[in-house]
């Protein structure tokens, strides 16, 4: 992933609204092919990071750079570029399914140029997001988790290179969630495409980010992956076993030699094994936690 093009930069970016810091210093940065996570609790900067980035806000301060452009003046050419999936748009509930993707498909058509790819195929698109058996609904015949495939689709449509989730599995139910996520993991595997999304579920954050951060009172309170960051907080893991009608119990930071060097010298009479590892739920919370008291004391 490190030997691909940085396609986010983003650098002590800041956002005041009057006297109140929204956003202070944040700086990070994303590759092509990578999902990156934005984790916060509400009010902590993620939709005002996500509009500064797709052009939307205008900044306060910093260097922000989208796809080898400040988006403050990004132009017709760099927005066919980015595809946005919003947590919920006005649609044309009077149309049907190819009828719209084929109609928004057309206003990409003149900016497709040799240095980038056309616009999807309406109905490859549509097979794709899981939607051939709606192809020809009106859109307000879809169920929600069918409207949220369609969501996605319209922020494809124009094939772009780096894709904005905001929340994109608020209000699913379990089945529609699932076929999300599958779609999301679809596009990773690819490679080609950036993603970078907003969401509060941090299962979805752990099953689909390369990378997660998180973001607290406006800054970037930690960035790695969902091991990494378990590792950064908890640092052992929890080890449980009984042994001789015992239980035994011990924190440790290599939980895989303490389970081998148990075999090695009790062998089956090891029962009830249990290892522990601290979960992206539990990290999120410290962190957050440990923001918020930093935060008061100053």
């Amino acid at each position: 992933m490190t030997d691909r093009a940085v396609v986010l930069h983003v650098e002590g970016l800041r956002m005041r609204y009057g006297t109140t810091d929204v956003l202070r210093d944040v700086s990070f940065q994303a590759r092509q092919g990578e999902v990156l996570c934005l984790l916060g609790p509400n009010g902590a900067g993620k939709t005002t990071t996500i509009e500064i980035m797709e052009g939307f806000r205008l900044r306060s301060a910093g260097q922000v750079d989208v796809l080898g452009t400040d988006p403050a003046r990004g132009d017709e050419h760099w927005r066919a570029r980015v595809g946005i999936v919003l947590q919920s748009w006005r649609d044309h509930g009077k149309w049907r399914v190819r009828e719209l993707l084929e109609h928004l498909g057309s206003y990409y058509r003149a900016y497709s140029t040799e240095a980038t790819t056309r616009p999807w195929d309406a109905q490859r698109l549509i097979t794709a997001v899981g939607l051939t058996e709606q192809a020809d609904k009106k859109v307000r015949m879809l169920s929600g988790g069918q409207r949220r495939r369609l969501d996605v689709a319209i922020g494809l449509v124009g094939r772009p290179e780096l894709v904005f989730l905001d929340e994109p599995t608020a209000g699913l139910d379990p089945v529609a969630r699932h076929g999300f996520h599958e779609l999301i993991e679809g596009l990773a595997e690819e490679g080609e495409t950036t993603i970078l999304l907003t969401t509060h579920d941090l299962a979805e954050a752990e099953k689909l980010a390369d990378r997660i951060l998180v973001l607290e009172g406006g800054r970037i309170i930690a960035d790695g992956t969902a091991a990494e960051l378990a590792r950064q907080i908890a640092g052992e893991d929890e080890v449980s076993w009984t042994h001789c009608g015992r239980s035994f119990r011990q924190s440790t930071t290599e939980s895989t030699r303490l389970v081998f060097e148990l075999f090695k010298e009790y062998g089956e009479a090891i029962g009830d094994l249990e290892v522990r590892r601290a979960s992206l739920e539990d990290t999120y919370l410290s962190l957050v936690r440990q923001a918020e008291s930093e935060g008061a004391a100053r």
